[in-house]
């Protein structure tokens, strides 16, 4: 395997197994802490099981989003050392603040564990909320640096070399806002739905109905709203992007001609020796609308931008495909749940229902790791858009890939040991807890 392949494809495995980890320790806390708000409030001892058996689960994605954060940090290094020579010290702010977000969540967490019938009741409360508002803080921040690196501010770049970096700025920069919104709502998603599939496919089997039942509400609550809220940031994202990155727009819509009233292109096969797409379902005017609010707007297309700096357009069209698909299928779940909320009661123990549900667990996640492989394919050549190519930031070390196979065996078994542990403490429920009265 090429170093240079080996690198990024090592890159991409630390990713794509870190931003699970991350997006479950961002986001169920809250879960855990709206739990243990229901078994203060109501003394309805199945929410003090549930809040137990969640805060283990939190436990479980902290050690293992730790270790692989802490993994990261040092690929970042060893992986990409002329990025980190020059970048680090423009963008090394978030990362700073997330190292003390994550300090902070440690010892909330730490607090919580082992606060039961120690701490004042609330007090305990507390520190749960403490666990999850820093959990998302630490997610924000790291996304914020990834967007710099989307929107590369804070700096000027002259003759080759970086002058007059403002860090703040650098934070700050035009993409995070937009990139953090739908990074933390797509988390919420995923979690959400992936944990209300567990506890729905729990409940269909008869296991511990009561607790299982109260937890899927929860979650499924969560999860749902955010599905629904997902399309919003997503036409935020899609308006930055075409102003910040109109090669990524195009890579994704495989847009190869720029024109008027563009068509939003929905499935078909990118052809990129003809330039053009085949079997794919045409909507006129509506790219147009989605970049610029206006159907009759123009929107570059990959002929307006030099072959070398154009993204490899089939990935990026797939994973945008799925990750859109992914989202409108769980939309479309999420409005039949609210429906039964509100108007069809009898739906809500319905098996048709739950097994939605069952079958949409996976798809948060996937939609995931489809968007950050848009975010990060469809900023390539470039590692510093416009700024650093990603060939020029790889480390001259050979012998690389030996490095990805080691790091691929050891993502692969730290997954397994997830797994393992977290389908030990799913069949123990109903038999460490205690009894509803």
């Amino acid at each position: 395997m090429d170093d240079f392949i080996a690198a990024r494809s090592q890159m991409a495995l630390s990713l794509g197994f870190h931003i699970i980890f991350s997006c479950i320790g961002m986001v169920m806390p809250f879960f855990m802490a709206v739990a243990h708000y229901y078994w203060l409030r109501t003394d309805n001892i199945v929410y003090k099981n549930v809040t137990k058996a969640w805060s283990k689960g939190v436990a479980i994605f902290f050690a293992t989003g730790a270790v692989s954060g802490t993994v990261l940090s040092f690929e970042l290094g060893l992986l990409w050392p002329e990025f980190m020579k020059h970048a680090g010290p423009i963008f090394g702010m978030p990362f700073s603040l997330e190292g003390t977000a994550f300090f902070i969540e440690a010892i909330a967490l730490g607090f919580f564990l082992y606060g039961w019938d120690r701490f004042n009741k609330w007090f305990h409360w507390f520190t749960g909320v403490i666990v999850g508002v820093s959990g998302l803080a630490s997610g924000i921040l790291v996304v914020a640096a990834n967007a710099w690196m989307n929107s590369p501010a804070g700096f000027d770049f002259v003759n080759g070399q970086y002058i007059n970096i403002d860090p703040i700025e650098a934070m700050f920069n035009d993409a995070w806002f937009s990139q953090a919104l739908h990074m933390t709502i797509a988390a919420f998603v995923a979690t959400g739905f992936a944990v209300a599939g567990v506890h729905a496919f729990m409940i269909l089997k008869g296991e511990n109905v009561l607790f299982h039942t109260k937890s899927f509400k929860i979650a499924a609550i969560f999860g749902c709203v955010a599905a629904i809220l997902q399309p919003l940031s997503g036409d935020i994202s899609a308006k930055d992007v075409a102003i910040r990155q109109p090669a990524k727009l195009a890579a994704m819509e495989a847009h190869f001609h720029t024109e008027k009233s563009a068509p939003l292109i929905v499935g078909g096969i990118p052809d990129e020796e003809n330039k053009k797409v085949d079997y794919a379902i045409k909507l006129p005017g509506f790219l147009s609308f989605l970049a610029h609010g206006d159907f009759e707007s123009e929107v570059t297309g990959l002929d307006k931008i030099p072959e070398e700096n154009q993204p490899p357009v089939a990935i990026t069209h797939y994973a945008f495909q799925i990750m859109v698909g992914m989202g409108m299928a769980m939309m479309l779940v999420a409005i039949l749940y609210f429906i039964a909320l509100w108007k069809k009661k009898n739906w809500l123990a319905s098996p048709w229902l739950l097994k939605l549900f069952v079958a949409a667990t996976p798809l948060g996640f996937i939609a995931v790791e489809a968007g950050w492989t848009v975010t990060e394919v469809g900023r390539q050549p470039w590692i510093i858009h416009n700024v650093m190519r990603t060939a020029d930031a790889v480390t001259p070390m050979p012998g690389i890939a030996y490095s990805f196979y080691l790091f691929s065996a050891v993502y692969v078994s730290l997954a397994l040991v997830v797994i393992f542990m977290l389908y030990r403490q799913i069949k123990m429920v109903g038999t460490l807890y205690d009894k509803p009265r």
